[in-house]
């Protein structure tokens, strides 16, 4: 079990990052092409990655990516900046860094390559051999689906923010059950491994993840900046063909239907839809019903409402929409 214990002062310190980040995600990725997760939501994305994923980039990265520990230098918090950013500052690692993470995947007992030794000493040919890896498997797995990635996040994230400002930092941290669960101090997390975090008043960075599936993850180093990355419900769909340059939108779902997708933009509450579509809260009810069932819209309980949020097929029909008159006119 994983145990996350707060202090009064990180309690104001909890931050909800903003975006996927794409060295998180890249590992990710190596763990779904071993573990494959749920087939509905994972299997064509694997499907394309089984094809795509370069073998020399797997040769080198599928021995750092164990079930029971995978090295923190991979995931850098500059990766939230970027991809650039992140393998910037993983190319940057101290040879320490490099030397108690590569020992700590070396206690798994798995044999260790004359390469893996070589990067535990800071080799910088192997460093640099290893982030052109990080860079190609993120083109070729992640990059396709990172709209998708965005999203996802982005849904949550405003799930979460809406919760956080009627119910304040303990009604989100209860938002996560049974993903996870607050007994004050304490967020407990059920994992095959037992380690206690402190954070001592630095705060904690929830970080919602695309690829990440089953049971949310800490930094193994807890004298490292603390983040928790946590899967986002998501509906990966890699290939399916979205949009419809030719289709007159209202003509396909309807005028009301039209208007309560172009009224979510970054999320809206079933009573916030209706007071902007100007009809009731239970013909809002009816619409974002149909809207759902067609995997336009995702809804979420966010406290005491229901929060709607538009889905990446949704984003492209609304993409690929006609502009109304007023908006072509000019």
């Amino acid at each position: 079990m994983i145990r996350i214990h707060f202090t009064p002062d990180d309690i104001g310190r909890v931050r909800i990052a903003a975006n996927p980040d794409p060295l998180w995600e890249t590992v990710f990725s190596l763990f779904r092409l071993r573990r494959p997760g749920p087939e509905p939501v994972f299997g064509r994305w694997r499907a394309h990655a089984l094809r795509a994923s370069r073998r020399a980039d797997l040769e080198l990265l599928l021995p750092l990516v164990q079930f029971a520990y995978y090295p923190d230098f991979l995931t850098p918090a500059e990766g939230l900046q970027g991809l650039p950013a992140g393998l910037e500052a993983l190319l940057s690692t101290p040879v320490s860094r490099l030397r108690t993470d590569m020992s700590a995947l070396a206690r798994l007992g798995r044999p260790t390559p004359a390469w893996m030794r070589r990067l535990a000493e800071g080799d910088r040919e192997t460093l640099e051999r290893l982030a052109g890896a990080i860079r190609s498997q993120h083109a070729a797995v992640v990059e396709p689906i990172w709209p998708e990635a965005r999203a996802a996040v982005e849904a949550d994230r405003s799930r979460r923010a809406r919760v956080l400002l009627e119910e304040g930092c303990e009604g989100l941290l209860h938002s996560y059950r049974p993903m996870m669960r607050w007994e004050p101090p304490v967020l407990e997390i059920d994992v095959s491994f037992e380690q206690s975090v402190h954070l001592s008043g630095r705060g904690l960075l929830l970080m919602p993840s695309y690829l990440s599936w089953g049971s949310p993850d800490v930094l193994r180093d807890t004298s490292l900046p603390p983040v928790l990355v946590y899967p986002v419900e998501n509906e990966l769909r890699l290939g399916v063909g979205t949009r419809a340059a030719d289709t007159d939108l209202t003509a396909l779902i309807g005028q009301t239907r039209t208007s309560v997708l172009e009224s979510i933009g970054d999320g809206r509450t079933t009573s916030e839809l209706a007071r902007r579509v100007g009809v009731s809260v239970a013909s809002i009810s009816q619409h974002t019903a149909v809207l759902r069932e067609a995997r336009l819209i995702r809804s979420s309980r966010a406290g005491k409402a229901v929060l709607h949020t538009i889905t990446p097929l949704g984003a492209a029909l609304l993409g690929a929409a006609p502009a109304p008159p007023s908006a072509r006119a000019g």
